[in-house]
């Protein structure tokens, strides 16, 4: 009888082991991302980008997102504009060296996906939706946050509102 209950436990486990895998994939960040930013007057991208990327479009419950973008990693194309933009006066890479995104729903769309969370950035936590596709191993999403929402404020006409547009190619981990 101990037996066939130690075979039983072992069969459910494997069970339950293989439907956790199917189930919850787990996507490792490739080098070759783009994290694109535009407004009426500057434009540029951020090189670094990392986090935890669970999605399976089969199981949305259990898919989330927990990504960090690192401040210092700006880059407009011009040396002194990147100074200046992780400067006090704009996004203050020192004080806040993040900009950080946590899931806390992800649904299907009309036309692809969802991601809605909490995107924290220059110490202030708002919640946010973010549309995305996900094919060929590659998440793309674009959307517009405003500036003066996260108490970024500056000094300068660049615009309040910044479009983002992201690809990040994935691989299985």
């Amino acid at each position: 009888m101990r037996i066939l209950f130690s075979l039983s436990a072992a069969f459910l486990l494997i069970i339950g082991s293989a439907f956790t895998i199917i189930y919850n994939q787990n996507w490792q960040i490739a080098n070759n991302h783009q994290i694109k930013f535009s407004t009426h007057k500057a434009e540029g991208n951020f090189k670094t980008f990392s986090g935890e990327l669970v999605f399976n479009e089969s199981n949305l419950a259990a898919s989330s997102f927990n990504v960090q973008i690192e401040v210092a990693s700006i880059n407009t194309g011009n040396a002194l504009k990147n100074n200046h933009a992780k400067s006090a006066k704009w996004f203050d890479a020192k004080k806040y060296p993040y900009i950080k995104f946590v899931s806390t729903a992800i649904s299907k769309s009309a036309t692809g996906f969802e991601a809605k969370g909490d995107l924290e950035m220059h110490g202030v936590k708002k919640q946010i939706s973010i549309p995305f596709n996900f094919s060929n191993n590659s998440f793309k999403g674009k959307f517009e946050v405003n500036r003066k929402d996260y108490g970024i404020v500056g000094v300068g006409d660049v615009g309040n509102t910044v479009a983002l547009d992201i690809t990040v190619p994935v691989t299985k981990k």
